[in-house]
């Protein structure tokens, strides 16, 4: 690419109304988190998942999502709780190479952080995906992120196991699961050291009406589990890294967690 020719932001206003702008600037004032997809994503023939929305615990609103391996990535940032954020395909990068074409790119996701700061981010089903058009793009995006001080990735497909766990846990992810009032602070004290999970929820009530109140905190990293591993009824449970105060509603407003890994909780 030739630096000199800079980048532009192409992306829709909030009436629809396609915008062009320098790419600087438009990362200063405007909030793409907000913003409908500038294109829609596509539709793969033969493919088993196509695209969707995803329900964000973050925002309390959908975002659009391409393929399964993005829902995954989704997933993971929706937990962050560093994350203010998400939106699928807000922003069109567009920039010149070194013969003077003009190119393009829509980076799949894009997450801001309480900081300010963002992530843009692309999720390709497998390394090898989008060909050498797709490297050109992440060069490019890398260094218009570089510009603003955001950060561009590559996010490759998550660990299977990993995935199957998180998507269980994204299952109880609604404000409905958090369960009776005073039931933030019963779960804190069940666990407040790690035990066999069926033992701590046992201890709490019948496991019916307990376990989507504990998976609900798991999501939310009130409670902490390894992920690395199948869940299953004597997997230990601790307290988590985020703070929870439990307020009439059960769990109420978490703090910032000292750390959000994507390896477990």
């Amino acid at each position: 690419m030739d630096g000199r020719a800079g980048f532009e932001a192409v992306f829709l206003d909030p009436v629809g109304q396609e915008v062009r702008q320098r790419w600087e600037d438009a990362c200063v004032a405007v909030a793409f988190e907000n913003l409908a997809p500038v294109s829609a994503f596509p539709v793969v023939p033969g493919r088993r998942w196509g695209p969707g929305l995803w329900w964000s615990a973050t925002t309390g609103r959908h975002v659009a999502s391409g393929s399964n391996a993005m829902r995954a990535r989704l997933m993971v940032l929706d937990r962050d709780p560093q994350v203010t954020g998400l939106a699928g395909r807000p922003v069109r990068l567009v920039w010149r190479d070194r013969r003077g074409r003009v190119r393009s790119w829509v980076p799949q996701l894009f997450a801001r952080y309480a900081d300010g700061t963002a992530l843009v981010a692309d999720c390709p089903g497998h390394a090898e995906a989008g060909g050498e058009r797709a490297l050109r793009a992440e060069q490019a995006a890398r260094a218009a992120c570089d510009l603003v001080g955001w950060r561009y990735r590559r996010l490759e497909p998550l660990d299977a196991v990993f995935a199957a766990n998180l998507r269980w846990l994204a299952g109880y992810r609604h404000p409905r699961y958090r369960g009776r009032p005073g039931v933030g602070d019963a779960l804190l004290e069940a666990f407040a050291r790690p035990r066999p999970l069926l033992e701590g929820v046992q201890a709490l009530g019948t496991p019916m009406t307990v376990l989507p109140a504990v998976f609900h905190a798991l999501w939310h990293g009130w409670l902490a589990v390894s992920l690395e591993r199948p869940l299953h009824q004597g997997v230990l449970v601790g307290p988590g890294s985020v703070r929870a105060m439990a307020g009439s509603s059960g769990m109420g407003t978490a703090g910032v967690a000292d750390d959000c890994g994507g390896g477990g909780m």
